[in-house]
């Protein structure tokens, strides 16, 4: 596109309200927007940069063409912004994370009608409610509808005359209309309850079910009345887990953003209605960077939230204000049919529940930030978090971490696991036979594992993985671990980071420091830490077993007089152990090489068998 054919196209554009498309090189759309003035919006675009943000300048640059869309009004424009945002997914927007797949409830249009969850609306009079952002809280809903309403959950035509009801029925969990138990005008009530409840009005249910049960144990129909008993019992159990946070009748919507150093974004939406907190769902929003404002976001957020939300409440709380604020509150007026207000506040009750939302917000964007990370970003962070937690000058890129395993001071072993960049590398571990402690002296044994492998990396000749220094040190154990094995790093001059991890609470010690470092239960340094000291425990006891085994072996062996350590090598390699040599016959005994018979009947004799 020439400059002269630019200038002729933004000459052209009128002074209306509408959609601009902008495509790249491609002809791909890259960012579609909406404006009360095409003209000047579209204008904005092709002039001076100095005004505009990192992101704008990034779409710009990208800019081969673009196509505009008249509409009518403002409100129109921005419907269609919305369709054609879900239609194109363009990358410079700010977009509802998979919005085209997000559940809804549904209740269905028939006679008697079900409760279901679903992803399609379709207009055949069904009522839904949501959307929900995920399954997980659809189903946790349908749920706990089931529990309070003994509605139908089969998809069955329902004609009174089955042969026998379903399971549900015969629990309580469905009133059996199928059979019959109930009119179709009982089972409406039923329904009826459930559309109250999910509209936030449980408390209305209650004086109309204690009317009916106490209208059933009079007519002596007690099987109703226990039915409604448990009903009202149940649904003031949920009501009473309803946090109550404002003293009137009044419903809206409580929205606040979170955003992380990567520009990931996560809006939280808390629903009260009636004066009550029904709940608090989150929502991620892709394409957000790291300098789009938090307006910016709530606005894409609301926009394309309420076009396919079937319940918009009078007012909708906000962390910050939208753009274009009178243009979306009278959309979201038109579609919900009466006034809608967009209200920021500063102080009060309703500040409290932004804050609370907000808070929200940022716990559900961390775990979001760690379930997606991959494995790079997620070895990163766990190795920030370490150093931060520990002060350490630079990241832990190379951790090695000791343990000590014996049985009452016999057969005493060390091992040493190594890490580097958050993995196991196992070239580099090492094992340690304790040599020179003699009973039970942990302590001890730490050191000599300790003071072998730094003495060793000291020495020139050494291989490069002997060498290679560690950015930590771990020791499973406590402040007695950690103070032994400082004293050998002083000996040997050695100023190496070094903790000890104890596993009773999960503490970290640190060298001159009372007291211990806690991680987060839901940190990544946690999760590493916890993975090295159990693969240099796991790492020590197999090692432990093999010379207690070994242990065991030569002693039975070494008691039978005639059989030193080449038959008894000899033996084991036939035989493959002492329960082998004890199934064997004297023959098979005594054709082992270096064998006789009157020793293979010697060993028969000592081992038995």
């Amino acid at each position: 596109m020439t400059k002269e054919h630019l200038a002729e196209r933004l000459a052209a554009l009128e002074a209306a309200p509408g959609v601009y498309l902008m495509k790249d090189a491609q002809g791909n759309v890259i960012y579609v927007g909406k404006a009360a003035s095409l003209r000047a919006r579209v204008r904005s675009y092709f002039g001076s940069r100095s005004g505009m943000d990192a992101k704008t300048r990034e779409l710009v640059e990208h800019i081969a063409d673009f196509e505009v869309i008249r509409t009518d009004t403002e409100t129109e424009a921005l419907i269609l912004e919305n369709e054609l945002i879900k239609r194109y997914r363009p990358r410079y927007n700010i977009l509802l994370r998979d919005d085209k797949t997000y559940p809804f409830i549904r209740i269905t249009n028939e006679p008697y009608p079900r409760v279901i969850a679903t992803r399609r609306l379709v207009q055949d009079g069904s009522r839904y409610f949501g959307p929900y952002p995920s399954a997980g809280a659809v189903h946790r809903t349908l749920e706990l509808l089931k529990r309070l309403f003994p509605y139908r959950a089969c998809d069955i035509e329902i004609t009174g005359n089955a042969s026998r009801p379903c399971l549900y029925y015969h629990i309580g969990r469905c009133a059996g209309p199928c059979i019959g138990a109930v009119s179709q005008q009982e089972y409406q009530q039923i329904i009826e309850h459930v559309i109250c409840f999910l509209e936030g009005k449980g408390d209305d249910l209650l004086p109309a079910l204690r009317a009916q049960m106490e209208e059933a144990a009079e007519r002596l129909d007690f099987e109703q009345a226990a039915r409604l008993r448990d009903e009202i019992r149940a649904i003031e159990h949920v009501l009473q887990h309803q946090k109550i946070v404002t003293g009137r009748n009044e419903s809206f919507d409580v929205l606040a953003v979170a955003q992380g150093a990567g520009g990931d974004a996560c809006v939280q939406v808390s629903t009260v209605r009636n004066g009550k907190l029904l709940g608090s769902e989150s929502y991620m929003m892709a394409g957000a960077r790291v300098d789009d404002t938090p307006s910016a976001i709530l606005t894409s957020f609301v926009t394309q939230f309420y076009q396919q939300a079937v319940q918009i409440p009078p007012e909708i709380v906000l962390q910050y204000p939208v753009d274009d604020e009178a243009m979306i509150a009278a959309w979201l007026t038109e579609r919900r049919g009466s006034t809608v207000k967009l209200t920021v506040p500063k102080r009060g009750l309703r500040r409290e529940l932004v804050e609370m939302t907000q808070k929200s917000a940022q716990q559900n964007l961390e775990q979001h930030r760690v379930r997606w990370l991959n494995d790079e970003q997620r070895t990163t962070m766990a190795l920030s978090e370490l150093a931060d937690a520990l002060g350490l000058d630079r990241l832990p890129r190379r951790i090695e971490c000791f343990d000590v395993s014996n049985l009452h001071g016999t057969n005493a072993v060390a091992s040493m696991v190594v890490f580097e960049q958050a993995k196991p590398k196992k070239s580099d571990y090492r094992r340690f036979q304790i040599k020179s402690v003699e009973g039970p002296n942990d302590f001890a044994m730490l050191q000599e594992a300790i003071r072998r492998r730094y003495r060793r990396a000291l020495t020139e000749e050494q291989t490069e993985s002997w060498r290679s220094l560690p950015d930590l040190i771990i020791v499973d154990g406590g402040k007695g671990q950690l103070n032994a094995a400082c004293e050998v790093l002083r000996e040997l001059g050695l100023d190496l980071p070094i903790a000890a991890l104890a596993k009773e609470h999960e503490e970290l010690f640190l060298p001159d420091r009372p007291d211990p470092i806690l991680l987060p239960r839901d940190s990544q340094a946690l999760y590493l830490v916890q993975r090295i000291r159990d693969e240099a425990h796991r790492f020590a006891i197999t090692f432990h077993r093999k010379r207690r085994a070994k242990s065991t072996i030569a002693s039975v062996l070494d008691e039978i007089p005639g059989i030193g350590p080449r038959r008894r090598r000899a033996l084991l390699r036939e035989f493959g152990s002492v329960e082998g040599i004890r199934q064997a016959s004297v023959e098979e005994i005594a054709n082992v090489p270096g064998m006789t018979r009157a020793l293979a009947e010697q060993v028969k004799a000592e081992l038995g068998g």
